[in-house]
């Protein structure tokens, strides 16, 4: 499909395009470019790639398809490098979890003849790393891609089949739009985690070590989400501050509304609200982006031998990934998790 991939950056999702890259043989040379000795060390040692450098020119030097795996805020300097040397007819693209601002800071750096197509592959863990990717983590996810009235249709065709080709399903999407859809879908719920989750660590000493002790499902459901890559979602905030900051007050307006129902016994409001809710908790599961197995599918244990694929442990002879709390047979994906390249 592609002569060859240039992959900026080695994290969760560039280690995981190189590993599903390679196994579907969708190109026949992959290039690995981090900012860190020690990351293109690792990348190296797990055979992500063919060539590996620390510097994104050599990288893009006749590469037909470029992605940016970095943080966000990184694009301008970085674009700003390998600009002039991109191949001409190379599509350029990147897995960022914010779209206009991407392409603010990639457009002014892109040559005639380049083909600028942002892209967001909603998929993730906690982990973040080259040992963390794994081939599978695109598979039935979503890959929103938001090119530009002007990008040429067969550009846009061969990513969308390069995304296809790694499992995902692919939206073509507006970025404004996009933007303001994410920022309800996933960046709320991060802050929403990010802020309970801060709440806890603040409590006194015994009461926390109670909240952790006695922690339900829900807790321990945001505590995954807090466990992302810290540098990617500041920079997610802060380069959709707009799209967050509106669906914030409609959230808090919101829980202004449950909160008034709780302080004057409101139980049928409660309960019509709940019953709502429910119904998209189900049909989340009928899209098949979730499982309706009891605890979210996620029996609990200890993991017994610390050993198995890249990012796991096994777990009664299943590979598992490292997780803080409840080892899990299956690696629980959610909207883009770590982002930091090196």
């Amino acid at each position: 499909m592609f002569e060859k991939l240039a992959l900026i950056g080695i994290g969760l999702i560039g280690s995981s395009i190189a590993r599903a890259t390679r196994l579907k043989g969708l190109a026949k040379t992959i290039a690995i470019s981090t900012r860190r000795a020690e990351t293109l060390d690792e990348a190296r040692a797990l055979g992500l790639g063919d060539s590996y450098t620390m510097d994104p020119i050599e990288a893009v030097r006749h590469a037909d398809l470029v992605i940016l795996c970095i943080p966000v805020q990184a694009y301008g300097a970085v674009m700003a490098q390998i600009g002039p040397y991109l191949e001409p007819s190379a599509i350029i693209s990147d897995v960022g979890s914010v779209k206009q601002h991407v392409i603010k800071e990639m457009a002014p750096f892109v040559p005639k003849g380049v083909h600028l197509i942002p892209g967001h592959p909603i998929a993730g863990t906690e982990h973040s790393g080259p040992a963390a990717g794994f081939p599978e983590l695109f598979t039935n996810r979503w890959c929103v891609l938001t090119p530009g009235k002007d990008v040429a249709p067969k550009a846009v065709e061969k990513l969308t089949a390069f995304w296809t080709a790694l499992g995902s399903n692919v939206e073509i999407m507006d970025a404004a739009h996009h933007d303001m859809v994410l920022a309800i879908t996933s960046h709320i719920p991060h802050l929403v985690a990010y802020n309970i989750v801060g709440t806890v660590a603040d409590l006194e000493a015994d009461t926390q070590s109670e909240v952790i002790k006695f922690s339900a499902s829900g807790f321990r459901d945001f505590t995954r989400i807090a466990a992302s890559d810290p540098v990617m979602w500041r920079d997610v905030f802060l380069t959709n501050r707009d799209a967050v900051l509106e669906m914030l007050g409609r959230f808090l307006e919101d829980l202004a509304k449950l909160q008034r129902m709780v302080r004057v016994g409101d139980g049928p409001g409660m309960e019509a609200l709940f019953t709502r809710t429910r119904k998209v908790r189900r049909s989340i599961i009928t899209a098949g982006q979730e499982t309706a197995a009891p605890d979210f599918g996620r029996p609990h244990g200890e993991a017994k031998v610390l050993e198995g694929p890249s990012g796991t442990a096994v777990l009664d002879g299943a590979a598992a990934p490292l997780v803080e709390v409840n080892v899990e047979p299956q690696r629980p994906v959610r909207e883009h998790g770590g982002g930091d390249d090196a």
